[in-house]
């Protein structure tokens, strides 16, 4: 039996259940949370050290060129790619995906990646200063970057501090886009004698006022 490499998509809407505002809002504001992070670390490909001090050699162009950019651009993606947890092809795979195109994605297969995902970037990124130029961070106390004037130390803070929540978003993210995906509907929950307006099972009704039923 050959397997089909496209399938179509069931008619649905772009979401099946209404997507909560504050995580429509989140998922496409963490794109542009993460931008200025990005466009901060560019002129390190260039080997401009953006007022830091360096205690090292830094790489060739040929090494930093590509390290840099292609990181900047992950970054991006990932966090464009979270929206799905918001969006009907987080729900539903694009057609023209191979072999999983038009089939319903499981909510498990996206929850526990951005699970997964957000707790590695709140493991990376979270970091509380404890005095002493060092930060104290989920693997332990770090020395902290030192900068040749404070308008580059804030220059970086802007710009870098917001990668902190990350984490904390993707995770939200997710939690919230498992709650949906698995809520019970109040048609399915009716079928099933569990709506709170509907009678338990064998239950009988009262009979009508008046006597006897209406012939």
């Amino acid at each position: 039996m050959t397997p089909k490499l496209f399938h179509r998509p069931p008619p649905v809407g772009d979401t099946e259940r209404p997507v909560p505002r504050w995580a429509m809002r989140l998922a496409h504001a963490l794109p542009l949370l993460l931008l200025p992070a990005c466009l901060w670390r560019l002129p390190f490909a260039l080997h401009f050290e953006m007022g830091q001090v360096q205690t090292g050699d830094l790489p060739a162009y040929w090494l930093s060129i590509p390290y840099v950019l292609g990181l900047s651009v992950l970054t991006e993606a990932i966090a464009i790619l979270t929206t799905g947890l918001v969006r009907g092809w987080g729900e539903v795979a694009p057609a023209w995906i191979p072999l999983i195109g038009g089939r319903r994605v499981r909510p498990m297969a996206a929850f526990v990646p951005a699970v997964l995902g957000g707790l590695i970037l709140t493991f990376l990124f979270t970091a509380v200063p404890v005095g002493d130029d060092r930060d104290l961070t989920l693997y332990g106390v770090v020395d902290t970057v030192e900068y040749t004037s404070d308008a580059w130390q804030l220059l970086a803070a802007v710009c870098v501090s917001p990668i902190a929540a990350w984490g904390p978003i993707t995770l939200a993210l997710a939690i919230a886009y498992y709650r949906r995906r698995t809520a019970r509907s109040a048609n399915t929950a009716v079928c099933h004698g569990t709506s709170p307006t509907a009678d338990p099972p064998g239950a009988q009704r009262p009979p009508r006022a008046g006597g006897a039923p209406r012939s």
